[in-house]
């Protein structure tokens, strides 16, 4: 092959390849075949009935569907990332048939499984941590709402956001409380209230954190608060020809940070040393800084803050009497419909142990949700020792246990007693799950939405 013939193969090899890549990023959806799938990681309890008469026969098949029920558990957490948990239940069947059971799509992979095990509450029990899909997950559900002209995917809502700036100089002492700056706060809430989003009251958000964590009434504080702190010197020059003295405010620094109100997370936070930024009088200067910190939000900044699929939060429990007790607790978390994962990272007896659990994102007080979503259904499953939420602070909340006179019954009441994911669980899968009559009897007790279902069922 001569010199000539070689080049023009080389250029043709070129001009081919560019054109492929030319082809990807032309076709709609086919540019995005190489971008990275979002997903989430879920861990998971799957549950069965060993005295189900069909696995007498084939204890292979109880295995299978104890995987398969952690699979749609897996997914059953995902979906409630955006959708309710009573909206969940009420149309189960539905996102069963559409949803949960498209757990070969919807998950990519299995990272860890544990051992079926034999629980003392009579059920078959399996862990897995699962990747999901959670843009397959949501997109799913958004064909399905449209399918069945059903509101499934939760509303979140407009951001509501509080502001504080407040002002510094040399005239102003250090000790001195800083000055806020209506100025600077008007102009930064135009700019939010631009955004089509909420402004509440700084000193109400305050107010209403230091009593009960912002839920004494069911009212709200605001989701986000963005504070800053503007620096000024003053510098003074005497002009020549006229011996007229200008007095010049110059902007020496200036601070923002964002705080997430439901979790104490700081979620940005920035510090800016200006050059050359002089003005004639303060309250230009003021009007400006409150230009400067607007700057540095944007409209997908708060939405995708609202959007986060999850958030992690510390739960404390007192009064633990051992480690063993303590992991049961871990596992009862883990099975929770709204918690996607559940660590144990401190344990104490009888006195504080720490879990890092990772919720299903709502935008809300995670008071509240701890009330509704884990203390209720663990109170429905333990026989005589209740949990009481004591305190929140930011991210951290604390739970006591009132074990009664004998403590040692709480890791009893945990062993012997069904999980307390069913008692938030809905009737058909419980229906479908257990098969042994005393034990449908233990969770009809824990849930009430069950001995409803199967009175209607008489009735008809």
């Amino acid at each position: 092959m001569n010199t000539s013939t070689y080049t023009f193969h080389i250029h043709l090899c070129r001009a081919f390849c560019l054109l492929i890549v030319g082809i990807v990023f032309l076709i709609p959806g086919l540019g995005n075949c190489a971008e990275k799938a979002e997903t989430l990681i879920v861990t998971a309890e799957g549950l069965a009935d060993p005295n189900a008469e069909v696995y007498k026969k084939d204890k292979g098949m109880m295995i299978d569907d104890l995987r398969r029920d952690a699979q749609r558990q897996a997914i059953e957490k995902a979906v409630g990332v955006y959708v309710e948990s009573n909206t969940l239940v009420e149309n189960y069947l539905l996102i069963e048939d559409k949803v949960l059971s498209k757990s070969k799509g919807l998950i990519k992979q299995i990272l860890e499984q544990s051992s079926p095990r034999l629980g003392e509450d009579g059920l078959m029990h399996i862990q897995i941590k699962a990747e999901v899909f959670i843009s397959e997950v949501k997109t799913a559900l958004q064909s399905l709402s449209r399918e069945n002209r059903l509101s499934l995917i939760k509303e979140r809502g407009n951001p509501t956001i509080s502001v504080a700036v407040v002002v510094r100089d040399a005239k102003r002492s250090s000790d001195d409380v800083p000055e806020n700056s209506s100025i600077a706060d008007n102009i930064l809430k135009e700019h939010f209230v631009n955004f089509g989003y909420r402004v509440w009251s700084e000193a109400y958000t305050k107010l209403l954190q230091q009593d009960a964590g912002g839920t004494k009434n069911n009212r709200r504080i605001a989701d986000f608060s963005v504070i800053g702190e503007a620096k000024f010197k003053q510098t003074s020059i005497t002009l020549k020809a006229s011996g007229i003295q200008v007095t010049k405010h110059v902007l020496t620094s200036w601070t923002v940070k964002c705080i997430n109100n439901h979790t104490g997370e700081e979620i940005y936070f920035n510090n800016k040393v200006p050059k050359n930024r002089a003005w004639a009088d303060e309250d230009q200067a003021l009007e400006d800084i409150g230009k400067l910190i607007g700057e540095e939000f944007t409209k997908d900044f708060f939405e995708s803050q609202l959007m986060k699929p999850s958030q992690r939060y510390q739960i404390e429990l007192a009064g633990l009497p051992d480690y063993d007790t303590a992991l049961l607790f871990k596992d009862e978390f883990v099975g929770l419909r709204n918690i996607l994962n559940a660590e144990l990272i401190n344990f104490e007896t009888n006195g504080l142990s720490q879990f890092e659990v990772e919720c299903t994102s709502s935008g809300g007080n995670f008071a509240q949700i701890v009330n509704s979503t884990i203390l209720k259904p663990l109170n429905a499953k333990l026989d005589g020792p209740q949990l009481k939420l004591m305190s929140q602070h930011g991210n951290v909340v604390r739970i006591s246990i009132d074990a009664g006179s004998q403590p040692g019954l709480i890791g009893k009441s945990m062993q012997n007693s069904p999980p307390a994911s069913l008692a938030t669980a809905s009737p058909e899968r419980i229906n479908k799950l257990i098969q042994d009559k005393d034990l449908r009897d233990k969770v009809s007790q824990m849930n009430p939405d069950l001995e409803a279902s199967n009175s209607d069922a008489i009735k008809n």
